[in-house]
């Protein structure tokens, strides 16, 4: 399917009407189904689909680790995508426990997150050792604008992508949801044995707390976004030791929570 399509709409320049033209991302519903029953409907961009299914069952716990995923196909069903996953007997095992412990339907099939329980999980503590250097925070930046392929073309798509302090911007997916771009991120890396520890991730996207559980899951130490966090989204970096960096422009950041990952001069230096 067609990440993007053309449109004809007009535009309203110099006090008059006049036919233009455009390119708009497309999204499609995506189901993520787990040995033949649908867990969860996603709208996303209709790309890199394997990588979002891989990503999402990581993220959220459903596989504990890539060898929990034994199968992934994306099919194309009446009314959109069906990623099918087929997980090993220990994982499939614990995914049933874990929807016979619901009391009541689910709450929110849009997001695949079944209780107040869930949406607000403890995170256990990431370990990353991993360091960047200030000015290679504004290059991850600088970078993952030169690579959005999708976004110059329709200006309507986040991205996430993976900065290494010494091989720089190594991978990047793009989608319509911020939430997808990242489990997309999170799948590709993880498809490529990649260690999410060494690095940094990068969002195009404001910060929320998804975004925080899911670089968690990932095991990555920094995560980098061009605009601000929630003050949640704030508490829980900190409770799971990862360094937030937010609002990096081309001018300089703001670094939230964990300073020891990034290295440059402190205000004792500049006094």
């Amino acid at each position: 399917m067609k990440t993007h399509l053309p449109s004809a709409p007009l535009s309203y320049r110099d006090g008059r009407f006049a036919p233009s033209q455009r390119e708009l991302a497309d999204e499609v519903p995506v189901a993520i189904s787990y040995n033949g029953s649908t867990y969860a409907v996603l709208m996303a961009t209709p790309a890199d689909l394997e990588d979002l299914g891989v990503g999402f069952s990581l993220s959220e716990g459903i596989a504990g680790t890539r060898q929990d995923i034994e199968t992934v196909e994306v099919v194309e069903v009446e009314k959109g995508l069906d990623v099918q996953i087929r997980l090993a007997d220990d994982a499939a095992d614990k995914l049933a426990d874990r929807r016979r412990a619901i009391a009541g339907p689910v709450g929110c099939g849009l997001c695949g997150i079944e209780s107040l329980d869930a949406a607000m999980r403890d995170l256990e503590p990431v370990t990353s050792e991993a360091r960047l250097r200030a000015e290679k925070v504004q290059d991850a930046v600088r970078a993952m604008s030169r690579a959005q392929a999708l976004n110059l073309r329709t200006r309507s798509v986040h991205a996430a992508g993976f900065y290494h302090p010494e091989n720089g911007l190594v991978a990047i997916r793009e989608d319509v949801g911020r939430h997808n771009a990242l489990d997309k991120l999170i799948g590709a890396l993880s498809r490529s044995d990649a260690d999410l520890s060494s690095g940094a991730v990068v969002m195009t996207s404001r910060l929320s707390i998804e975004l925080i559980q899911k670089t968690a899951a990932a095991r990555c130490g920094i995560l980098i976004a061009v605009s601000a966090p929630t003050a949640l989204a704030v508490a829980e970096a900190d409770k799971a030791n990862i360094t937030l960096v937010a609002c990096a422009r081309d001018d300089g950041f703001e670094l939230f929570t964990h300073p020891h990952r990034i290295i440059g001069r402190t205000l004792q230096d500049v006094a």
